[in-house]
């Protein structure tokens, strides 16, 4: 990507989000394009390529095995159902889902009939559902996952003892961002390692200059700090839960 070798500008014009358009116009990030007047593109930097079915019985997992199922994310549900459609095991009614947010949870009517299923949800993280699970210590959980799958999770569940299986349903692929190569922005938003993995695999000669970077999530942060980046927008932080809200709080003191 294309750096200003200028001294370090602090208004902001441009931002690149590095997540999928949204679907909707609906978007808390056109919200604030149109009210600071900015150019806000969006791109993913990574996406998410589906284990097939012949890969997964390498691993030998029995899905009749399992009493309960973890999802930390929509695509980890996707990716549920799809492996289950393709080894033709039918869902069994009685299954319980443990989801890491409400969200996730409203996302599951897609394949179930949801209020005819036992379905629990926290607020963000797997220690948000602590006390739901220990009522069902003794269930075996299906943990599906990814091939980077959230470390936080992973030992949380294993920490609590819980007696679960990490399955790999799905990997997480660097998407190829070659035509941005001339392509300079004010900010970046970044919202998971991955990303920042992306950015350099696809850059490896990157150099900040004058690109403010945002960052969502410690583990972004910490990417972030790793490769030498600094990190002049953070989010979540106490009062500012949202990236959004975080990168309007910068512009209102850069656009000045």
């Amino acid at each position: 990507m294309q750096e200003k070798n200028d001294s370090r500008i602090r208004k902001v014009k441009s931002i690149l989000v590095t997540l999928p358009k949204p679907e909707t116009e609906k978007s808390p990030y056109y919200d604030l394009a149109k009210k600071h007047n900015l150019k806000v593109d969006f791109r993913s930097f990574i996406h998410v390529e589906g284990v097939p079915a012949r890969d997964f019985r390498k691993d030998k997992i029995n899905l009749a095995d399992f009493t309960a199922v973890i999802f930390t994310s929509r695509n980890a549900a996707d990716h549920f159902f799809r492996i289950c459609e393709e080894m033709r095991y039918e869902v069994p009614a009685e299954l319980k889902y443990f989801c890491l947010s409400e969200t996730i949870a409203l996302y599951l009517q897609k394949y179930i009939q949801y209020r005819k299923r036992k379905i629990f949800f926290g607020k963000q993280t797997a220690a948000d559902l602590a006390e739901v699970l220990k009522k069902h210590a003794n269930e075996k959980f299906l943990y599906p996952c990814s091939d980077m799958a959230t470390e936080d999770t992973m030992k949380f569940l294993e920490k609590s003892g819980y007696n679960f299986t990490p399955a790999v349903l799905f990997r997480t692929v660097v998407s190829d961002l070659s035509d941005l190569a001339e392509v300079f922005y004010d900010v970046i938003a970044f919202f998971s390692p991955s990303s920042i993995q992306s950015l350099f695999k696809n850059f490896p000669n990157f150099k900040q200059n004058n690109t403010r970077i945002a960052a969502f999530g410690t583990n972004t942060s910490k990417a972030c700090t790793d490769m030498d980046l600094i990190v002049d927008i953070a989010a979540p932080t106490p009062g500012v839960p949202s990236m959004t809200m975080a990168i309007e709080n910068y512009i209102k003191i850069s656009n000045k």
